[in-house]
């Protein structure tokens, strides 16, 4: 890797001004102000792909935000891979948090700030100047390659699907890399093989055509709000179980040797405590270990809930309705939408007498899993191994990335989640930054795992 990691180092000031002209697009998706904005992002995407020499370069309009297209296809009888990518970004606000413009990067503490410089444009841009790279020096790629980047992923991929669904010859492939994640620390990687789903309910309760004077009526009617407390409360047992039928049946139990590796991440609880300002940590299953439960585990929580009165001051009334929003963090194998069906008929069943109950089927996303001994994922090991000088961490994320399993699913392909991002770097909040060590060092890894794929 001695040519590849000289040019790399050679062409770091020129990668990072490049990188700076992505960033100051304010490529917001959830934003109908900034559409010439996800426009312009996408044409400089496409533009650079072409100038790199990939080939087939298509911007694919959506009845949303166009989608980036491209491949290299010159290795008869070679693996494919396929990179995802998002150029859309998170708002800004609040703005007058930010110590610097967010779309004006600037560099401090060899650190670059700008929205979207973690999340996800710096880690794609990545993947760019890999492939770049390995066309410079080599004249080739050791692999095929294929590029699909969306301007959507901030406000859930609502039109990648159906792209995928329509496109799988063309995009198919051996493996998908996608770098929208972080690794565990500074200087050590990790590979994210888990991802949890989701689902979202919300429900309310009818007593009365009215609220009521709580004078007049207390003690003879029922309390829409009370009803909703009790109907809540059955949703858990007492050590934080979730209290629904089947909730857990397809629940796969870790193996040892997960359960190992987690151990060996390292927790100090006192530490979380402390930065959280909490003086417990009982949320969820009492029987889990806190790093399982937040990773492993399948959750119900309970987002918001309201009825009555909620203004300045006392209003003495019996509230004739009440409203509770409920979500599911949900771990492999578990089917979303039978989830929901599980606690639409929990709640049908538990009502309270003397209500009108209404529940409203929300988002879902499947969960995602490759096996930590995937070939793929090894070969990312190995790559990471290389260049940091040290093996990978294997970590399940507890959040939900709804679109991984979307391709996983759809182009039956293994995917790697190899990121390049720090923890602490404020993506989808003020001051959001990516840490350079990681640039030349994650453009150099990518360039080794391409390598590897061959082999």
């Amino acid at each position: 890797m001695g040519k590849l990691s000289d040019v790399i180092s050679n062409n770091h000031h020129e990668n990072v001004e490049e990188l700076k002209e992505l960033l100051r697009i304010p490529s917001i998706s959830s934003l109908s102000e900034h559409k010439e904005d996800i426009q312009k992002a996408a044409s400089w995407i496409a533009g650079k792909l072409k100038n790199i020499g990939m080939e087939h370069v298509k911007i694919v309009q959506t009845n949303g935000h166009p989608i980036i297209y491209a491949d290299w296809l010159h290795q008869e009888n070679a693996p494919t891979v396929l990179v995802y990518g998002h150029y859309d970004v998170q708002p800004v606000d609040p703005v007058h948090l930010w110590e610097t413009p967010p779309f004006e990067p600037t560099i401090r503490d060899e650190k670059i700030f700008a929205r979207g410089a973690t999340d996800d444009k710096g880690q794609t841009f990545l993947h760019i100047k890999a492939v770049e790279t390995l066309l410079k020096v080599e004249g080739k790629l050791p692999v095929n390659v294929k590029f699909c980047i969306e301007g959507e992923e901030e406000i859930g991929s609502p039109h990648l699907p159906q792209f995928l669904s329509e496109n799988k010859e063309k995009l198919s492939c051996d493996v998908v890399v996608i770098s929208d994640s972080d690794m565990w620390d500074r200087g050590i990687p990790a590979i994210t093989y888990s991802l949890r789903g989701l689902c979202a309910l919300e429900f309310s309760l009818k007593t009365a055509k009215s609220d009521l004077h709580s004078g007049m009526f207390g003690g003879g009617v029922q309390n829409a709000n009370h009803l909703l407390v009790q109907l809540l409360s059955t949703l858990h047992d007492a050590n934080g179980k979730v209290n629904v039928d089947h909730f857990y049946d397809d629940v796969v139990d870790l193996t040892e040797f997960e359960k190992e590796q987690i151990k060996a991440l390292g927790f100090n609880e006192e530490k979380l405590k402390q930065s959280l300002g909490l003086t417990e940590l009982t949320g969820g299953e009492n029987n889990f270990p806190y790093p399982e439960k937040i990773s492993s585990r399948p959750t119900l929580e309970i987002n918001g809930l309201w009825g009555g009165f909620q203004g300045e001051g006392t209003k003495t009334v019996i509230p004739n309705e009440a409203h509770a929003k409920i979500t599911c963090r949900l771990v492999h194998n578990q089917n979303p939408e039978k989830i929901q069906q599980s606690i639409k008929k929990h709640l049908e069943e538990h009502a309270p007498k003397g209500c009108t109950l209404k529940v409203t089927l929300g988002d879902t996303g499947n969960p995602f899993l490759t096996p930590i001994d995937s070939p793929m994922i090894q070969k990312a090991a190995e790559a990471y191994q290389n260049i940091y000088g040290k093996a990978p961490v294997y970590k399940r994320e507890g959040g939900s990335i709804p679109i991984v399993s979307d391709f996983n699913q759809s182009l039956n392909a293994p995917v790697v989640l190899m990121g390049f991002g720090l923890p602490d770097e404020n993506l989808h909040a003020p001051n959001e930054h990516f840490n350079l060590e990681n640039f030349d060092k994650g453009i150099l890894t990518i360039c080794s795992f391409l390598e590897l794929v061959q082999k």
